[in-house]
């Protein structure tokens, strides 16, 4: 580990937020790159210290149509790669075919809601029908109402209720425990789409629960997926909430998903919202954000956080690590790369 080599600063890079507190990250990012080196390698490079890895993210869009019937599936291997990096909770969030009908999908956080009874009560204040399917304690609404109204009335009056998702393309879908029970619970494998993004959580600021559990959605069709932490969520949290955001958990993810989605209601695309994110958001980060038509991927300036993105003809994938991306179809002569510090990649379907 000694000189200053690239391949030994990333591998020293990518344990330096696991090792310091925020309030010494400033100091800490002054540090000579050879001197980070000699400091952290006898403590990051012990045996087991990896099995404290932060968190583990994929992303697979496609761009060859014949194989959207096998999203779920090429989503589910590469999350089950990723099981080790986070063995608390897994979420994903795939995008495919509606009706334009607004979706929402919810989680009951008791595991008792009496989703059909909430339905009736959505569809008499919004005065349309509202259509529920459940699965597990997820159910999915779908009505040609409103789809942001329709939140804002269920996250004010019910309580024992987590707003996951809504739009006319995207379903979140949480849980706790193995990342690959949470998967087969909710038939990851069988699903079919355009692109999906999924999450493994190891947590480190916050409650093991559900509703903190990535993929983070506050906006219609948009959300999120983050491996670090941000210093600066609280300020952040009190200004979107002030222009309307409404929060459910304390996740510092669901404010860069709101920063995001609040930006994007205001007019911006989703690069312009993600150029303001490099220069309002503080912290360490690696994001993956899917939108109705697109995906992107951003990491911070200092690039602590480790991703590979590969790409083929038919697909463009993006992992914490590789080995999520080496059992899709065509890997093996893919373009790698690492994504550089503080550079947007985006791909979209849109015309």
């Amino acid at each position: 580990m000694e000189g200053d080599g690239y391949g030994a600063w990333m591998l020293v890079s990518s344990r330096i937020d696991m090792l310091f507190p925020q309030c010494l990250i400033p100091f800490v990012a002054t540090v000579r790159k050879p001197d980070l080196q000699r400091w952290i390698a006898p403590i990051a490079f012990k045996p087991g210290f990896m099995e404290a890895q932060m968190c583990g993210i994929v992303g697979l869009f496609l761009k060859n149509e014949k194989l959207q019937p096998e999203l779920g599936r090429l989503t589910a291997l590469m999350l089950h790669e990723m099981c080790d990096r986070g063995p608390d909770s897994a979420g994903f969030a795939i995008y495919g075919g509606g009706d334009e009908r607004a979706k929402l999908v919810l989680l009951s956080k008791t595991g008792e809601t009496d989703f059909g009874s909430l339905g009736t009560r959505l569809g008499e204040e919004v005065r349309e029908t509202v259509d529920v399917e459940t699965l597990h304690d997820h159910a999915i609404l779908r009505t040609k109402a409103d789809g942001r109204q329709a939140r804002a009335w269920i996250i004010e009056n019910a309580p024992d209720v987590t707003v996951l998702s809504l739009g006319t393309s995207i379903e979140v879908f949480k849980g706790v425990g193995d990342p690959d029970r949470v998967a087969e619970d909710f038939g990851l494998a069988g699903r079919s789409g355009t692109h999906a993004i999924a999450h493994t959580r190891m947590a480190t600021e916050s409650a093991i629960t559900t509703e903190g559990s990535h993929p983070f959605s506050t906006g219609a069709d948009t959300c999120l997926v983050h491996n670090g932490s941000l210093s600066n969520h609280n300020n952040l949290r009190e200004i979107l909430a002030a222009g309307g955001e409404r929060f459910q958990t304390e996740n510092d993810s669901e404010v860069a998903a709101a920063y995001l989605a609040h930006r994007m209601a205001e007019g911006d695309t989703l690069n312009e919202a993600l150029e303001g994110a490099i220069r309002d958001l503080d912290g360490f980060y690696t994001f993956a954000i899917g939108t109705k038509d697109g995906f992107a991927v951003l990491r911070d300036p200092i690039a602590c956080k480790p991703a590979v993105i590969a790409e083929t003809d038919d697909w463009v994938a993006m992992a914490s690590e590789f080995r999520a991306i080496a059992p899709l179809p065509g890997a093996e002569t893919a373009t790698i790369w690492e994504p550089e510090p503080a550079r947007i990649y985006s791909w979209s379907h849109a015309a």
